[in-house]
């Protein structure tokens, strides 16, 4: 990286863009790592090389976190396959541990084709902004919820945090999400909800394992991991990135993380792909007011990224010692101003009204079918609710 780039982004770079890459991280961590760790065990892996997945995994992140998003000063946030690895625990336990490895190395190389023949983007390309806004908004709608639903169970912590953000949204609008943070954790240290005793400093050390590949892993773990992977995940990814107004290539995106997949597969990368959720905190006003700057936010999460993956197990222990109330708390207040957004586009124009109102609720129901998760059937129900209302209709 130039001189002029390492200045511009030190001048770019703020407190709350880089605390919008920790809650990215936060939230990634706390919301699924448990079943990354269950696909690992349930395909028969030791402790040491369920710490190398945790390190290919966190590299793999950190790296396509900040040299994506340096690269095309936009904010690129990835992050490991949770419906892939969920995949994974139902069905790759009847293949040898070395032939999961390399359906994991198929899988990713299938994923740098489809992006770097531009397969992908020309898909992309006949998703209308509407449904993208409104299948967005339908994803982080449970978050939303969630701040909400903890006060059920975490009444005072739930409602100092709100209370915070409300009071900061008037007082300090930059700096609202990190003191709601800082109130969450004060709260919940005073309750004794902070479970730290189990947490050690750790380095995680990679293990190599040698792909092999056989008929079922292709049929039975290969080729399901990359349809699931582009369907579930970089599907919605591209759609939140496009929803947040940033024209990001597709294609050399997808592609480069498709090479960052493959290289490091054999040691434990199973899936990486464009995030959507995750993605959205990097990508609102509580990142950073200015929106080309919010790019260093996925800069950020990026450095955390890799971080987790330096020291695998002892970062999953530390985010697991945050009560669950808090994370969900931080995550839906960090995303209220996403979720307006995207609602606010959905429903902008007229003609596409219903359409994207049918996205919106098809997302947010949570359907899944064919172990396809529900943003993607949203952005199918409400095409097919335009091809209806609209069939005369020239749509982008």
């Amino acid at each position: 990286m130039s001189a002029v780039a390492k200045r511009s982004l030190l001048r770019d770079m703020s407190l709350p863009s880089v605390m919008a890459g920790f809650i990215t991280v936060l939230v990634g961590f706390a919301s699924s790592a448990v079943i990354v760790f269950q696909a690992a065990r349930a395909m028969g892996a030791s402790q040491a090389q369920i710490a190398s997945w945790m390190w290919a995994l966190g590299l793999g992140m950190g790296i396509t976190c900040i040299g994506l998003s340096l690269r095309y000063r936009v904010p690129v946030v990835t992050a490991w396959s949770t419906p892939g690895a969920a995949m994974l625990v139902v069905g790759a336990g009847a293949v040898g541990y070395s032939d999961a490895i390399g359906a994991f190395v198929l899988a990713a190389v299938l994923g740098m084709i489809a992006g770097f023949s531009g397969i992908f983007a020309r898909l992309m390309q006949r998703v209308p902004m509407a449904l993208a806004a409104g299948m967005l908004a339908g994803v982080l709608l449970r978050f939303g919820l969630d701040v909400f639903v903890s006060m059920q169970t975490q009444l005072g912590m739930a409602l100092a945090m709100f209370a915070t953000w409300l009071i900061g949204r008037r007082l300090f609008p930059r700096y609202a999400v990190i003191a709601t943070l800082g109130v969450g954790v004060a709260v919940a240290a005073g309750q004794g909800l902070l479970h730290m005793q189990d947490v050690r400093l750790q380095l995680a050390t990679p293990v190599f394992t040698w792909p092999t590949l056989s008929w079922a892993a292709v049929i039975g773990v290969a080729l399901p991991l990359f349809v699931v992977t582009m369907a579930s995940q970089n599907i919605p990814g591209v759609a939140v990135i496009r929803a947040s107004g940033y024209d990001t290539p597709v294609s050399p995106v997808i592609g480069w993380i498709g090479v960052a997949n493959t290289v490091l597969a054999p040691f434990g990368a199973f899936g990486l792909n464009l995030a959507a959720i995750t993605a959205a905190i990097c990508m609102g006003r509580e990142a950073h007011e200015d929106p080309a700057r919010r790019y260093t936010a996925a800069v950020a999460a990026g450095g955390f990224y890799i971080v987790v993956g330096l020291f695998g197990a002892t970062v999953a222990a530390v985010f697991a010692a945050f009560p669950k109330e808090l994370v969900a708390c931080v995550a839906g207040i960090a995303l209220f101003g996403t979720i307006a957004n995207s609602l606010s586009m959905a429903l902008r124009e007229e003609a596409d009204r219903e359409a994207a109102l049918v996205t919106f609720l098809v997302t947010a129901s949570g359907l899944s079918l064919a172990g396809i998760g529900s943003a993607f059937w949203g952005l199918v129900a409400g095409g097919i609710c335009l091809l209806v209302l609209r069939p005369s209709a020239t749509r982008g």
